[in-house]
C-alpha cells in the first residue's frame, strides 16, 4: 500500500465516523448541568435587578451581565459535554462533539456580531438585543434537534415564542431582567427535563 493509497484510507474511515456520528443521537449533555444552566440565569436576573434599576441607561453593565453569564454558561456545559461524550460515546465522541459544537457555533457567532454592531451603530435598538438572543438562541436549538431527543422541538418552539414576546414590547421593556431570567431559566428546564427522560428511556430500552 503506497502512501497516497493510505491518507485515502483514514479518509475514507473519517468520512465513515463523521456519517456515523450524524446518524446517532447525542447523549452528551447532562440535564444537571442544563438545569445548573437555569439557576445562574435566575441569579443574573436577581443581580440585575438590584445592581440595574434602569437597563437602558446603563447598557454596559446589561451586556455585562448577560454576556458573562452565558460565558459561564456554555463554559459548564461544554466541560460537562466533554466529559460525558468521552464516557458514553467513547471512540465518537470527537465527532459527536464537532457535531454539536458546529451546529451551535454560527448561532453564538451571529449573536456577538449582532451585538457588537447594535452596540456600535445602533444603539437605540438595544433594546431588542433580548428577544435577538433568545431568536438565535432558538435557530441553533432547532438546527441541533436531528441528532437530539425528538421532543427537543418542544424547547426551540418556547425560545422562539419569548423571543417574539420579547420584541413585541417594543421598549425598554424588553431589557427588564425578567425578560431574560424567565426564557433561559424555564427553556434551560425544559431542555435538562427533555434530555433527563430521554436518558431514562434509552436506558430501560438497553
Amino acid at each position: 500500500m503506497t502512501l497516497q493509497d493510505l491518507h485515502k484510507a483514514l479518509g475514507d474511515i473519517r468520512s465513515i465516523r463523521r456519517q456515523m456520528a450524524r446518524s446517532t443521537e447525542f447523549r452528551g449533555y447532562g440535564p444537571a448541568t442544563l438545569a445548573a444552566t437555569a439557576v445562574f440565569a435566575i441569579l443574573a436576573a436577581s443581580a440585575q435587578t438590584v445592581l440595574l434599576p434602569d437597563p437602558a441607561n446603563h447598557i454596559a453593565g446589561y451586556l455585562g451581565i448577560w454576556l458573562s453569564t452565558a460565558t459561564v454558561s456554555a463554559a459548564l456545559a461544554g466541560a460537562q459535554m466533554y466529559t460525558r461524550s468521552r464516557r458514553i460515546h467513547s471512540g465518537m465522541s470527537d465527532e459527536m462533539i464537532l457535531m454539536a459544537v458546529e451546529q451551535f457555533l454560527p448561532s453564538v457567532g451571529a449573536s456577538l456580531l449582532i451585538t457588537i454592531v447594535l452596540l456600535r451603530y445602533v444603539p437605540a435598538a438595544l433594546w431588542m438585543l433580548p428577544g435577538i438572543w433568545q431568536l438565535i438562541f432558538s435557530m441553533g436549538v432547532f438546527s441541533s434537534c436531528r441528532f437530539l431527543p425528538r421532543p427537543m422541538l418542544a424547547a426551540g418552539v418556547w425560545y422562539l415564542l419569548t423571543a417574539l414576546f420579547c420584541m413585541s414590547l417594543g421598549d425598554g421593556r424588553a431589557l427588564s431582567p425578567w425578560a431574560m431570567g424567565i426564557p433561559y431559566a424555564a427553556g434551560q428546564l425544559l431542555v435538562a427535563g427533555i434530555v433527563f427522560f430521554a436518558a431514562q428511556k434509552g436506558s430501560d430500552e438497553s
